[in-house]
């Protein structure tokens, strides 16, 4: 079976996307028996949606992981929930601004997500990554991607799926003076580890990791 594991392209002034080249670097690789294939989105509403659908049609995973930069964030990122809302703060990369949209006007206003999330934080953990449950996706491409990918596993039984956020590479915190990176090889061991724990937690942990405020 295969695994898609998505990045997009470069976006807000920047010449990279950590979540791309984290992808390009598994794709072809074999995790449990399983192919994992990259695919690569664009930073648009709209677009990004329709080239997750046409991935999922051309390679029929059984599991999505959407991947996405969260500059100045410090840690991996977990995504627990996608709401149904666009909102951008900056032009998406086709100049669109859309405020206030429902991504689908007849959907569910959230929806949580399909990985094993708490397992996968304590994974990372003990593995030395930094990590955590993220509350939010943004309202931006990103949030966008996260809430088509969980229609779409709901219309097709037995694809599981969910959104990750990770830092920017070292490389581009250079340029943003006092923001957290993390290296692209500890990105890609971070995502190996996900994928892993996917396939192997029927239940997930039941353990804290939400936040106060």
């Amino acid at each position: 079976m295969n695994i898609l594991i998505t990045g997009f392209d470069p976006f807000g002034g920047e010449s990279v996307n950590p979540s791309w080249l984290a992808a390009e670097r598994l794709d072809g690789s074999r995790i449990d028996g399983h192919t994992l294939v990259a695919g690569r989105l664009p930073t648009e509403f709209g677009r990004a949606l329709e080239t997750l659908r046409a991935l999922v049609e051309r390679h029929n995973p059984c599991l999505v992981i959407a991947v996405g930069q969260a500059g100045g964030r410090d840690r991996i990122s977990l995504e627990r929930v996608a709401i149904n809302i666009d909102d951008a703060r900056i032009p998406d990369n086709a100049g669109r601004q859309p405020i206030d949209a429902p991504i689908d006007p007849d959907g569910e206003a959230a929806y949580f997500s399909g990985l094993p999330i708490k397992a996968m934080l304590h994974a990372l953990q003990q593995a030395g990554i930094p990590a955590e449950v993220s509350n939010s996706a943004g309202t931006f491409v990103c949030n966008h991607v996260f809430y088509g990918l969980m229609t779409l596993c709901r219309s097709r039984p037995g694809l599981r799926g969910g959104f990750i956020h990770i830092p920017y590479l070292p490389g581009q915190a250079v340029a943003h003076p006092g923001k957290a990176s993390m290296a692209l090889d500890d990105i890609v061991r971070a995502l190996t580890l996900c994928v892993q724990v996917a396939l192997q937690t029927g239940q997930d942990l039941k353990i804290a990791a939400g936040t106060e405020c």
